[in-house]
């Protein structure tokens, strides 16, 4: 039984092995806040997925129902109906970022043989106190780990970039390394070939360079 009290059963079965269906795809990933990932894959199509900042749209409901359960007498009825409240609110959220998570990572092991994502310390980022709530909301860890295990099922390869390969830095036109930038600069101008890059999609775009 889960906080919210539902209760779950496991059952093991035995099924035979399916072989992995190759396709031609090669695809760059780069995580983001105001987008949750940003992929550009060989054929030259990039693809913004917004982020759903399930926690965030569902905060004021949250607070509103943790403020409740803190008002109510320890023991009581009441009391463990509020916490049944909360624990279901936060349930939902969990549930929601499961199911994003779930349908993206479905897609791209579907889609895409080699895979190139970005290699991000959470826990370092989590300092940027501005940040480490939308960070935490956005599930980068769980979306890598369902990568990683999906990829493996369907026998598609993922590499991680090295975590201090500067994908956003490099101009993926002509490869001119322009240093680092602001996280407000969201787009500029190679000094060398004059492109315009939008600084996520580059990224991508540098990521997908890596893929063998």
């Amino acid at each position: 039984m889960n906080k919210s009290g539902k209760y779950f059963i496991s059952i093991l079965v035995e099924s035979a092995d399916e072989t992995p269906q190759l396709v031609e795809r090669k695809i760059g990933i780069d995580l983001g806040v105001s987008d949750f990932a940003i992929t550009t894959n060989d054929l030259g199509e990039t693809e913004k997925h917004k982020n759903p900042k399930h926690l965030y749209k569902s905060e004021k409901k949250l607070k509103k129902a943790q403020r409740s359960l803190s008002r109510k007498q320890k023991g009581g009825k009441n009391r463990n109906k509020a916490r049944l409240k909360v624990a279901k609110k936060h349930e939902k959220i969990a549930n929601q970022r499961k199911d994003f998570l779930h349908k993206l990572t479905k897609k791209i092991t579907d889609e895409n043989q080699v895979i190139v994502i970005e290699t991000l310390s959470s826990k370092n980022l989590m300092k940027n106190h501005k940040l480490a709530k939308s960070i935490s909301d956005a599930g980068w860890y769980e979306f890598v780990r369902q990568l990683e295990y999906k990829s493996k099922q369907k026998g598609r390869t993922i590499i991680k970039a090295d975590r201090f390969y500067p994908s956003s830095q490099i101009c993926s036109s002509c490869g001119h390394r322009d240093g680092e930038k602001p996280l407000q600069i969201r787009v500029w101008h190679c000094p060398t070939c004059g492109e315009c890059l939008d600084r996520d999609i580059n990224a991508s775009k540098n990521l997908l360079a890596l893929a063998k």
